[in-house]
C-alpha cells in the first residue's frame, strides 16, 4: 500500500480559449501529500489550487502528467478514485434548495452507494456532527451560508472516504461555526484522513495544517510545515506592527520605506504589518515614530508574513522557498 494521499508528477493542465490561444493553469507541478495528515494548499485567486483539486476528484483530467489518488491513477482508475474522495467546494453549487436538508443527504447517499439499511443512521450521525439536526427537515433554500456550507462538508463525508479535499470550505461561516469547522477537522485527522485544505485565511492554515504548500500561476513557490517556513522566514528578519493606522497614514508610511519592504494595511484594525532585516527594524520603529506613530509592537513573523514573501511582489521574480 502506497504511503501517498495525493501524488503529482509533472503535472500540467491547459484551458483552451478562443481560437488557438490557451491559458496554461498548472504548469509541471511535482507534489507528494503522505496520508493522515491535513495539508494545506494556499495561493491567490486563479493561481491553479481549485484545478489541481478537480484533477484529484476527477472533474478534470490533466493535459501532461499523472496524479494518484491512494495508488489509483485519475485517469486508468477513475471510478476507484471516486469511491475514496470526498469533495467540499465553496459556495452553493451542489446542493438543492427546494430539497432538505436530509432529503440532500440521501440523494448524495444513493450516488455514492451507501446501503439502504445504512443510509438513515449515517445521515443522522453527519446532521448531529454538523450541528444541522435541528433543521434537518428544513429546505436547503432557507438556510444561512455558512449553514449550507456545513451541509457542503455532511455531503463530503457521506461515503466515509479516506481522502476529503475542501476547497474554500468556511467561506461565510461565521467565527464560531469556523472555529468549529477546525475541531472537526482535527477530528478527521485524528480518525486517519488526509485532508487537503485550500484556503485564503493565514491563520487557519498555521492552526490546522501539518504541510503547506503555496502555488501561483501554476507553479509551486513554497513547501514545508508552517514551523519551518516561519523559521526560514524569521532568519534575520522580524515582524513590526504599527497601530493606529489610517489608509493615507499607511501610504505616507510605506513611501518613506525601502522599496524591498514588504507591508499589509488592515483597516478595520487600522495596524500595518511590515517584515523587515532585524538590523533594519531600529530605524523602522524610528520612522515610524517620527511620523507620529506611537504604538509599535514586534514579534516573529506568521505564516501571513511568509504568503507575502513568497506572493506579495506578483512580478514574475522566482521567489521559491522549499523546506
Amino acid at each position: 500500500m502506497t504511503s501517498s494521499a495525493l501524488r503529482a508528477q509533472s503535472l500540467t493542465r491547459v484551458f483552451r480559449t478562443r481560437g488557438t490561444s490557451h491559458r496554461l493553469a498548472l504548469d509541471a507541478i511535482d507534489l507528494d501529500l503522505p496520508r493522515g495528515q491535513v495539508h494545506g494548499l494556499l495561493g491567490p485567486n486563479g493561481a491553479g489550487k481549485t484545478t489541481l483539486c478537480r484533477i484529484a476528484c476527477t472533474v478534470l483530467t490533466p493535459s501532461g502528467g499523472t496524479v494518484e489518488v491512494l495508488g489509483h491513477d485519475v485517469v486508468s482508475d477513475a471510478d476507484e478514485v471516486r469511491r475514496r474522495v470526498g469533495i467540499v467546494f465553496g459556495g452553493d453549487r451542489g446542493l438543492y434548495g427546494r430539497l432538505s436538508a436530509r432529503e440532500n443527504l440521501q440523494f448524495w447517499c444513493a450516488m455514492h452507494g451507501v446501503p439502504r439499511r445504512a443510509t438513515a443512521a449515517r445521515i443522522d450521525e453527519l446532521l448531529e456532527r454538523l450541528g444541522l439536526a435541528s433543521r434537518a427537515t428544513d429546505l436547503v433554500e432557507t438556510f444561512s451560508r455558512g449553514m449550507k456550507q456545513r451541509l457542503h462538508l455532511a455531503r463530503g463525508l457521506v461515503a466515509d472516504p479516506p481522502l476529503l479535499l475542501l476547497d474554500e470550505p468556511t467561506i461565510g461561516m461565521d467565527p464560531v461555526s469556523a472555529l468549529e469547522f477546525r475541531t472537526l477537522v482535527a477530528e478527521l485527522r485524528a480518525e486517519g484522513r488526509t485532508v487537503l485544505l485550500t484556503t485564503h485565511d493565514m491563520a487557519e492554515a498555521q492552526a490546522l495544517c501539518d504541510t503547506v504548500t503555496f502555488i501561483d500561476d501554476g507553479r509551486i513557490v513554497g513547501s514545508g510545515t508552517p514551523g519551518s517556513l516561519r523559521a526560514l522566514q524569521a532568519e534575520g528578519g522580524v515582524r513590526v506592527r504599527i497601530h493606529g493606522l489610517g489608509t493615507e497614514a499607511h501610504s505616507t508610511l510605506v513611501s518613506h520605506l525601502p522599496d524591498d519592504i514588504v507591508g499589509e494595511h488592515d483597516p478595520a484594525t487600522g495596524c500595518t504589518d511590515l517584515v523587515v532585516d532585524t538590523r533594519a527594524a531600529p530605524a523602522v520603529v524610528a520612522e515610524a515614530l517620527r511620523l507620529g506613530h506611537v504604538e509599535v509592537t514586534t514579534g516573529p513573523p506568521t505564516l501571513q508574513d511568509v504568503y507575502l514573501r513568497l506572493l506579495g511582489h506578483r512580478d514574475g521574480t522566482d521567489r521559491g522557498m522549499a523546506v
